[in-house]
């Protein structure tokens, strides 16, 4: 055997021999593609096939050498040649590749599967099945295939890393934790291993694990600014304020265009109450990404917070690019209406594109919405059809689950106070809704005899909501409250574990089973002399049934409720009860517990004053 650069070459193929069969050819073709010399590899492919035109193996190796050119097409073409002649498992994984990098995905899956059924034993093609399973968009079968994997070789390395990638985008974050384990365990050195396991912790809620893990990553590889962004994450969901921004800084230093870091800095400023400083930064990712829509909706709801209405509702138009937002606006061929064209005689479908507060606080645009003529329909989530059908100047309401009727505009009911140029001082009233009066009653005789104050509570929201850590409140930190003269009546619905048990041991009145749909809750707040609630639906559902209602905040709330007030001018029956900079609800509490305490001397008969119904 004779050497070039290191790669055996054998010598009756190295010497031109004429004597050389296609087996030794093709064998010459291999060792030439691996050393990187293409021109050499087709060369002995091409004399072992004149050779014998049917030799698989040099048909194969030529496949091989045109994907590595680039050439999928003749790759397939060449491939599928082989595997006419002689249907081994490598020349089926090779053409899965071909097919794969042509964009035939579906095709691609079919020939790894025959692969797979070939040789079921090979944890590799199992490996790459799940792939290209993954690829087409079947991550459960892609799983499947990786967890197969797994059992044939526990340290398929491959298989383990991808698994648990896509079990974290499923949301099966336990398993997702045990896959990374085992990445890690194989390659403890590895900061993006380490790195990604901690952004598992993350979603886990496990921040304290999440900070030593992303510590570990940044202690790995210093020098990448992703690691130190993620130490500055945790440390923000720790509510570290200054010790995130140290480390975003660093971010910020490895890498000036980082916009993650970026992002995460004028988020934390924000929380700081340092506006302009959060500002600023913005307007710098926006530079540096024009396109980075996630920065124009944050920058959207700062501005609207501020109270500067003109710039931030233009800017939230941003939500519809922002990926992952659970927000929805079906496609129609009606042109959308934000307030250009006039609408009298017109129809105009109006849908409810993101929550259930939200659909209830900007129902008050549909009678300004008739005022111009306009036909009005309204779609809303299905829980709150019978309710808002009620809305003055609706000419129908209809459930998302609906078939929509035709149409001359169409509008997201989030994108009406842009059509109507909604400034602070422009605010409309609330609409005032109503429950069924028998359905009132009936929740009167529930509730027994009105001789306190009656008070609902609500003290946390969706546990998927980005901010929940900071507007949900354990109830056992409530229990002061309920040493006051007044009858209290949850309106919370699927409470915690933790929080269940305290409501079992609290004497709070708890009907909830009974709440089917919004217009049986609006039937028992309109039983109330009060709710006592945090940041949820509730929240906007009460003040619209004329119940006063006490709103308790974190530091920085959501846009709606502005900045330094203890009024709404969305609803006059809200009084807001925020935290201090400690950012602990403790005087929060203490403070709705003092006011509620003055109340209750007073007869439940003149209680604060409920506002009128719709009819007087």
């Amino acid at each position: 055997m004779s050497r070039r650069e290191g790669v055996q070459i054998p010598e009756n193929v190295a010497g031109g021999s004429i004597a050389a069969t296609p087996a030794a050819l093709h064998e010459a073709g291999v060792a030439h593609l691996q050393a990187g010399r293409y021109l050499e590899a087709q060369r002995c492919c091409e004399r072992a096939l004149a050779a014998d035109a049917t030799h698989a193996d040099s048909l194969h190796l030529m496949g091989r050498i045109s994907l590595e050119a680039g050439q999928h097409d003749h790759a397939v073409e060449w491939i599928a040649g082989a595997i006419r002649l002689d249907p081994k498992v490598d020349y089926l994984a090779s053409l899965g590749t071909a097919l794969h990098r042509q964009g035939r995905h579906d095709e691609a899956v079919n020939a790894l599967d025959k692969a797979v059924q070939l040789k079921p034993e090979d944890a590799g093609l199992w490996t790459a099945l799940g792939a290209m399973l993954e690829e087409v968009k079947r991550p459960s079968d892609a799983v499947l295939c990786f967890e197969h994997a797994l059992k044939l070789d526990p340290r398929q390395l491959e298989a383990a890393w991808r698994s648990g990638l896509l079990l974290q985008r499923l949301g099966r974050l336990d398993e997702a934790l045990r896959r990374l384990d085992v990445c890690e365990a194989m390659r403890p050195q590895d900061a993006v291993v380490t790195s990604a396991r901690s952004l598992v912790l993350r979603d886990l809620k496990r921040f304290d694990e999440y900070l030593a893990t992303a510590q570990k990553a940044h202690g790995l590889d210093p020098r990448q600014s992703d690691f130190c962004n993620n130490v500055g994450d945790a440390h923000q969901l720790l509510g570290r304020s200054e010790e995130a921004l140290a480390w975003f800084d660093l971010a910020i230093e490895r890498n000036p265009s980082s916009i993650p870091a970026l992002e995460n800095k004028a988020s934390r400023l924000r929380q700081m109450h340092r506006f302009d400083e959060s500002l600023a930064i913005y307007d710098r990712v926006r530079t540096i990404a024009p396109d980075r829509t996630e920065a124009e909706f944050a920058l959207a709801n700062l501005n609207l917070a501020l109270g500067n209405f003109q710039a931030g509702w233009r800017q939230r138009e941003a939500r519809w690019r922002v990926p992952g937002l659970p927000i929805h606006f079906p496609v129609g061929s009606e042109p959308v209406w934000l307030g250009e064209q006039g609408i009298a005689g017109k129809t105009i479908l109006i849908y409810s594109d993101e929550g259930l507060g939200d659909a209830i606080q900007f129902a008050r645009y549909v009678p300004l919405l008739a005022a111009r003529g306009a036909r009005v329909v309204l779609v809303v989530q299905d829980a709150l059809q019978s309710l808002l059908s009620t809305l003055p100047g609706l000419a129908q309401c209809l459930p998302r689950s609906a078939a929509l009727p035709p149409s001359d505009f169409r509008c997201a009911l989030m994108s009406l106070p842009l059509a109507f140029g909604t400034t602070l001082d422009t605010i409309p009233p609330p609409v005032l809704l109503s429950a069924p009066a028998e359905r009132i009653n009936v929740w009167h005789e529930r509730l027994g005899p009105h001789d306190r104050l009656r008070v609902g509570l609500t003290w946390s929201g969706s546990l998927t909501h980005p901010n929940d850590k900071s507007r949900s409140i354990p109830l056992a930190s409530l229990t002061g409250l309920l040493e006051l003269d007044a009858t209290f009546i949850s309106l919370q619905k699927d409470p915690r574990p933790a929080d269940r048990d305290v409501l079992e041991e609290s004497g709070i009145i708890d009907l909830t089973a009974q709440l089917t749909d919004f217009t049986e809750t609006a039937a028992l707040v309109s039983c109330l002399d009060l709710l006592i609630t945090v940041d949820t639906s509730m929240a906007h559902l009460a003040p619209t049934l004329g119940c006063p209602t006490w709103i308790m905040l974190p530091r920085t709330p959501d846009y709606r409720w502005l900045l330094n007030r203890d009024d709404s001018p969305w609803y006059p029956a809200v009084r807001l009860f925020r935290q201090d900079a400690s950012r602990d609800y403790a005087g929060v509490i203490e403070r709705v517990r003092a006011e509620l305490s003055v109340a209750g001397r007073r007869s439940h008969s003149h209680f604060l004053p409920r506002l009128p119904r719709p009819n007087g």
